[in-house]
């Protein structure tokens, strides 16, 4: 694969040419690869269609807030803090994940034995402060990223067409959806090399 952008995991998690993890993730040259290409059509996409370019930074971030990664976050926020224009909204951001921490799974499994497992837990909304600043259409996309990452069992038809009545088109649905996954799952990969390389460091020492 020829890009000129660099392999985001790799980045992200400080894995060097020729080092143990970069020979572990060489082990996977078709995981490694389609991981960057998912990076490259949500966040460098040739068109952004119903979903712009801030729109993704901002439900990245949020979803990196959401997980304690700081390191991920500024990557993702760090385009918003860098322009005059859009600065506001990584101070917006960080508000609003302080409000939105929670701990999670929560949410409800239909009847059944799985129903021993409900949970209750806090249901998130934009403060009012923020909604306005933000527009109906991203505070929707937020509160529905939180659903997504502490209440997935709840997710419903009646979620989704709280997202379609702030704006959200049925294709920026799928995009949103798939910003929440792929952020999460780049976070689960890196928190997992992170620990191959403490690992082998304890080995070596």
């Amino acid at each position: 694969m020829t890009t000129s952008t660099p392999d985001i995991i790799d980045l992200l998690a400080g894995i060097k040419p020729g080092s143990s993890l970069d020979r572990i993730r060489t082990q996977r040259p078709e995981t490694r690869e389609q991981a960057q290409k998912s990076y490259l059509a949500l966040f460098e996409p040739a068109t952004t269609g119903d979903v712009s370019l801030v729109e993704r930074q901002v439900i990245a971030s949020f979803v990196a807030g959401l997980h304690r990664q700081p390191d991920i976050f500024e990557f993702y926020a760090s385009p918003l803090e860098e322009s005059e224009a859009n600065r506001w909204l990584a101070e917006v951001l960080k508000a609003e994940i302080g409000v939105a921490q929670a701990a999670g799974p929560y949410g409800h499994y239909p009847s059944g034995p799985l129903s021993v497992e409900n949970t209750e837990g806090p249901i998130y909304r934009v403060s009012s402060t923020s909604r306005e600043a933000l527009g109906e259409k991203l505070s929707a996309g937020l509160e529905h990223a939180h659903l997504l990452v502490f209440h997935l069992r709840d997710a419903s038809p009646k979620a989704l067409q709280a997202l379609l009545d702030a704006g959200w088109t049925t294709n920026g649905i799928v995009t949103l959806s798939q910003l929440v996954s792929f952020v999460a799952f780049q976070i689960r990969v890196i928190a997992g090399l992170g620990l191959l390389a403490a690992s082998a460091r304890r080995v070596a020492a």
